[in-house]
């Protein structure tokens, strides 16, 4: 999973280009991401935790991203 987002955020993050990208999907991938996070902290699995906490930030940065550039750009 991470080394699956890992060429997205860091192209993303590089050129603030976010036109292609669905933003429901990068929502439902971080949601789902952090309760997986939330269940390895809670059956002290340290490598489903660490592996869903940096693709929960991973998808958060692109959602952030997305949606800085799909409804805050728009209004300048």
């Amino acid at each position: 999973m991470v080394l699956g987002y890992l060429p997205q955020t860091i192209q993303t993050i590089r050129t603030r280009s976010t036109d292609d990208i669905a933003l429901g999907t990068f929502l439902l991938m971080a949601v789902g991401a952090l309760l997986f996070a939330i269940q390895g902290y809670l059956l002290d699995n340290i490598p489903l935790l660490a592996t869903n906490v940096l693709t929960t930030t991973m998808s958060t940065i692109i959602f952030s991203i997305k949606m800085y550039n799909d409804y805050f750009k728009k209004k300048k």
